[in-house]
Protein backbone atom coordinates (compact mmCIF):
# COMPACT_ATOMS: atom_id res chain seq x y z
CA UNK A 1 0.00 0.00 0.00
CA UNK A 2 0.86 3.56 -1.03
CA UNK A 3 0.09 6.36 0.77
CA UNK A 4 0.37 9.99 -0.43
CA UNK A 5 -0.58 13.13 2.13
CA UNK A 6 -1.33 16.40 0.66
CA UNK A 7 -2.64 19.36 1.97
CA UNK A 8 -0.91 20.86 4.14
CA UNK A 9 0.27 24.72 4.93
CA UNK A 10 0.09 27.53 6.51
CA UNK A 11 -2.97 28.87 8.29
CA UNK A 12 -4.02 31.38 10.26
CA UNK A 13 -6.08 30.40 13.86
CA UNK A 14 -9.76 30.02 13.26
CA UNK A 15 -9.27 28.92 10.00
CA UNK A 16 -10.19 25.47 8.05
CA UNK A 17 -8.00 23.00 6.16
CA UNK A 18 -8.12 19.90 4.36
CA UNK A 19 -5.97 17.46 4.21
CA UNK A 20 -6.40 14.68 1.35
CA UNK A 21 -4.60 11.09 1.26
CA UNK A 22 -4.78 9.27 -1.78
CA UNK A 23 -3.72 5.30 -1.90
CA UNK A 24 -2.58 2.74 -3.91
CA UNK A 25 -1.75 -1.10 -4.39
CA UNK A 26 -4.65 -2.60 -2.73
CA UNK A 27 -8.32 -2.28 -3.39
CA UNK A 28 -9.14 0.81 -1.29
CA UNK A 29 -12.46 -0.09 -0.20
CA UNK A 30 -10.50 -2.86 2.16
CA UNK A 31 -8.35 -0.64 4.08
CA UNK A 32 -9.19 1.00 7.26
CA UNK A 33 -7.82 4.39 6.78
CA UNK A 34 -6.75 6.89 10.03
CA UNK A 35 -5.26 9.97 10.17
CA UNK A 36 -1.63 10.58 13.04
CA UNK A 37 -0.32 13.32 13.53
CA UNK A 38 2.98 14.21 15.84
CA UNK A 39 3.54 17.93 16.75
CA UNK A 40 6.52 19.37 17.54
CA UNK A 41 8.84 17.73 19.82
CA UNK A 42 6.06 15.48 21.21
CA UNK A 43 4.94 11.73 20.14
CA UNK A 44 2.71 10.78 17.53
CA UNK A 45 -1.07 10.75 17.99
CA UNK A 46 -3.86 9.25 16.93
CA UNK A 47 -6.21 11.86 15.16
CA UNK A 48 -9.48 9.71 13.85
CA UNK A 49 -9.83 6.45 12.13
CA UNK A 50 -12.55 5.34 9.46
CA UNK A 51 -13.79 1.85 8.86
CA UNK A 52 -13.95 0.20 5.61
CA UNK A 53 -17.60 0.34 6.28
CA UNK A 54 -17.42 4.19 7.11
CA UNK A 55 -17.77 3.72 10.33
CA UNK A 56 -15.50 6.76 12.11
CA UNK A 57 -13.52 6.10 14.88
CA UNK A 58 -12.43 8.91 17.41
CA UNK A 59 -9.40 10.73 18.43
CA UNK A 60 -8.31 13.66 19.83
CA UNK A 61 -10.31 16.04 20.28
CA UNK A 62 -13.38 14.12 19.52
CA UNK A 63 -16.07 16.08 21.82
CA UNK A 64 -15.32 18.81 20.07
CA UNK A 65 -15.79 17.59 16.33
CA UNK A 66 -13.43 19.50 14.83
CA UNK A 67 -11.70 17.21 12.72
CA UNK A 68 -14.21 15.23 10.19
CA UNK A 69 -12.57 12.35 8.35
CA UNK A 70 -14.16 10.94 5.17
CA UNK A 71 -13.17 8.43 2.31
CA UNK A 72 -14.10 8.44 -1.53
CA UNK A 73 -13.49 5.09 -2.72
CA UNK A 74 -14.27 5.70 -6.02
CA UNK A 75 -11.19 8.55 -5.69
CA UNK A 76 -9.17 5.96 -3.48
CA UNK A 77 -8.75 9.10 -1.12
CA UNK A 78 -9.11 9.59 2.33
CA UNK A 79 -9.87 13.56 3.80
CA UNK A 80 -9.27 15.35 7.19
CA UNK A 81 -10.93 18.36 7.31
CA UNK A 82 -10.08 21.01 9.97
CA UNK A 83 -11.95 23.32 11.11
CA UNK A 84 -11.45 26.01 14.07
CA UNK A 85 -7.86 25.39 13.72
CA UNK A 86 -5.76 26.16 16.80
CA UNK A 87 -2.10 26.77 16.95
CA UNK A 88 -1.43 23.67 19.12
CA UNK A 89 -2.74 22.09 15.93
CA UNK A 90 0.42 22.66 13.98
CA UNK A 91 1.72 18.79 13.81
CA UNK A 92 3.10 17.06 10.81
CA UNK A 93 -0.27 15.03 9.49
CA UNK A 94 0.33 11.30 8.64
CA UNK A 95 -2.41 8.92 6.86
CA UNK A 96 -2.23 5.50 7.77
CA UNK A 97 -3.90 2.42 6.78
CA UNK A 98 -4.68 -1.55 7.77
CA UNK A 99 -5.48 -4.18 5.91
CA UNK A 100 -7.56 -6.81 7.04
CA UNK A 101 -4.78 -9.39 7.18
CA UNK A 102 -3.00 -6.89 9.78
CA UNK A 103 -5.70 -5.21 11.55
CA UNK A 104 -3.48 -2.72 12.72
CA UNK A 105 -1.57 0.40 10.96
CA UNK A 106 1.20 -1.05 8.85
CA UNK A 107 1.08 1.31 6.01
CA UNK A 108 1.64 5.29 6.08
CA UNK A 109 2.47 8.06 4.10
CA UNK A 110 4.94 10.66 4.18
CA UNK A 111 3.27 13.70 5.79
CA UNK A 112 2.45 16.67 5.20
CA UNK A 113 3.06 20.08 7.70
CA UNK A 114 0.12 22.13 9.00
CA UNK A 115 1.53 25.00 10.95
CA UNK A 116 -1.11 27.25 12.40
CA UNK A 117 -0.48 30.69 13.53
CA UNK A 118 -1.81 33.03 16.37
Amino acid sequence: VQLQASGGGLVQAGGSLRLSCAASGHPFSRLGLGWFRQPPGKEREFVVGISRSGNVIPGVDSEKGRFTISRDNAKNTVYLQIDTLKPEDTAVYYCAAKTILTGRYTHWGQGTLVTVSS
